[in-house]
């Protein structure tokens, strides 16, 4: 062998040893890239799967709170469409399976809730997802798809080392896998920002449901409000007249004393109006059923009909429950104006509570609180008792009815752990029992306001700056005031009142109405209040219930509207006694 051809053969050699190495690195990196995109696809193929589970979960939240079941199977059903579904279950919260789909007879699904899990050994992805309605968890959702078999991924991969050698191609492949991956991402992020709004308009239109129920049965007390006040008002307007016309000091007693009276059912009545439309978020609190309807009465009362008598029995010693007070207001309220509208001749509404140990109900596990409103009216048939719970089904005329009074209260018992259940016959009357479960929890203590030590006449010399856009309530307000003893200034605005401290006017404390006309309310004027004379002590009053709420939350001190002098008076002198505190 000549030189010549022994250095060609080396070269050879090592061209052959360089493309083995180079072969073999590019196999080596194909295997490393096929085991990171196993991974990848594992959790693309779970992050997929999780996603549906989420979006069947949001799907049938209504046929799970309603136990709508035939529905909740076709939701389920739908899932045929994608092959590589097995199975899906729909489970309440107890646990139990509601419905359930399989592709094949051969799937098996469990018997009872099972917890979200990740992808598993045996070529399945298995996840999980909660139903959830109000911040009420109703159930879960199950859902089992296919995994990729082995012997699919090993053929995929084989591909990717027969190709090794052409690196530039392996470098095209993966670029383009790449490339679908990240739009894959962008697509799976784009639907979890898709589902996320949807959630989110879901609670919305939820809230907006409950408010516009709670304002329909708001509706039916319409009527019986403006009889009240009339009869209020003309007890207060004949009474003055009286006054005007006698001397005697005993019949001028008398007289005052009616429309005292008067004026202090007027406010209390308005009160628990305000109380009752109030917007609020849905909120869970241990209540005592019994002292719950029992201050029910008057809302009762202006809701339905003269001939109506309505008898309130509660038993002694009653469980309490956690539920929504306002809620449960309003669902006692909409089934006694379905009871009135079911008795136009008169009758008698009976509400009842009491107390149900476990094994006393069917289908209802553990101890429950019966609350029960029976009419004598004319009944329903068992077609309409089936739907009678349903939104928008009523059997009253166009323009009486809305149909969403009673699917208020199925749904609200529902969210509070319970049942709603109807007993009916016609001609025999109705009963609509509501079940909630027994807290645990102790009802909470009432709180004793303590009496202000400091005394209630006005120091000599003090000086109040009263903010009240109101002529008249300034003018009755101010000879208040004069009769405790204190001197004050009146300004119709907060940017007046603002206007008078800055250019020094001398006052010992501010008096302000918390609405007013203006871009600066109460509570605006007083944190600025806060700010620039800190020592300066501020009382607030108003008669609108959420902008009460509004100052209670931030620590300001309020008197409601209306209030009598003697109210007037230890607020004022309560809020003196803390100013002198904090010096």
């Amino acid at each position: 062998m000549t030189q010549a051809a022994a250095s060609t053969s080396r070269r050879r050699t090592r061209s052959t040893v360089v493309a083995a190495i180079a072969a073999f690195a590019l196999v080596l990196a194909g295997l490393l890239v096929a085991a990171y995109n196993e991974g990848a696809f594992k959790a693309q193929a779970t992050r997929e799967a999780q996603v549906q589970a989420d979006i069947l979960a949001a799907s049938v939240t209504a046929a799970l709170a309603f136990d709508d079941e035939g529905a909740a199977q076709e939701y389920l059903n739908a899932l045929r469409a994608n092959p590589e579904v097995e199975a899906a279950g729909l489970y309440a919260s107890s646990g139990a399976l509601l419905a359930g789909y399989r592709r094949s007879a051969g799937q098996v699904l469990p018997v009872r809730q099972i917890k979200p899990a990740a992808a598993n050994s045996e070529g399945h992805i298995i996840v999980g997802a909660p139903v959830i309605q109000a911040g009420e968890v109703l159930g879960s959702v199950y859902l089992r798809t296919a995994a990729e078999p082995l012997s699919g991924r090993i053929l995929r991969y084989a591909a990717i080392g027969l190709l090794g050698v052409m690196a530039s191609l392996v470098v095209v492949v993966l670029a383009v896998f790449n490339a679908g991956q990240r739009r894959a991402n962008r697509a799976l992020g784009e639907a979890n920002e898709a589902l996320r709004l949807q959630i989110e308009q879901r609670q919305k239109a939820e809230e907006a449901l409950r408010q516009s129920q709670k304002m329909e049965a708001m509706g039916q007390l319409t009527g019986g409000v403006a009889h009240d006040f009339n009869n209020l008002l003309m007890v207060a307007s004949s009474g003055l007249d009286l006054l005007d016309r006698t001397a005697d000091p005993a019949r001028r007693e008398v007289l005052k004393g009616a429309v005292r009276q008067a004026l202090d059912r007027g406010a209390g009545l308005t009160r628990q109006l305000l109380a009752f439309s109030r917007r609020s978020p849905l909120k869970s609190t241990v209540v005592d059923l019994a002292a719950q309807i029992e201050g029910m009465r008057v809302l009762l009362d202006r809701s339905l009909r003269e001939d109506i008598t309505v008898r309130i029995e509660t038993a002694p010693d009653l469980w309490p429950v956690e539920v929504d007070a306002g809620q449960l207001e309003v669902a006692v309220l909409n089934i006694a104006v379905n009871a009135r509208d079911a008795m136009p001749s008169g009758g008698t509404i009976t509400i009842r509570v009491v107390n149900r140990p476990d094994q006393e109900i069917e289908e209802l596990d553990g101890d429950f609180v019966e609350l029960s409103v029976t009419d004598t009216g004319k009944g329903m048939s068992a077609e309409t008792i089936q739907r009678v719970f349903e939104p928008f089904f009523t059997t009253k005329d166009v323009g009486k009815g809305t149909g969403l009074g009673l699917s208020q209260v199925y749904g609200f018992t529902r969210a509070s752990g319970g049942d709603a259940r109807i007993m009916s016959e016609p001609g025999k009357g109705s009963t609509v029992a509501l079940y909630f479960p027994r807290s645990t929890n102790a009802l909470a203590e009432p709180v004793e306001e303590a009496a202000p030590t400091a005394p209630l006449q006005a120091p000599a010399g003090y000086r109040i700056l009263l903010v009240e856009d109101d002529d008249a309530v300034a003018a009755a307000v101010g000879g208040m005031l004069s009769e405790l003893g204190y001197r004050h200034v009146r300004v119709a605005n907060a940017t007046a009142a603002l206007e008078a401290l800055e250019s020094g006017e001398a006052v010992d404390l501010v008096f302000s109405d918390m609405v007013m006309p203006g871009v600066i309310d109460g509570v605006t004027l007083a944190q600025s209040i806060r700010a620039r004379w800190p020592e300066l002590p501020v009382v607030l009053t108003s008669g609108f219930s959420e902008a009460a709420d509004t100052a209670s939350r931030e620590g300001w001190r309020l008197l409601a509207k209306p209030y009598r002098i003697d109210a007037l008076a230890a607020e004022l002198a309560a809020a003196r006694a803390e100013a002198s505190a904090k010096r």
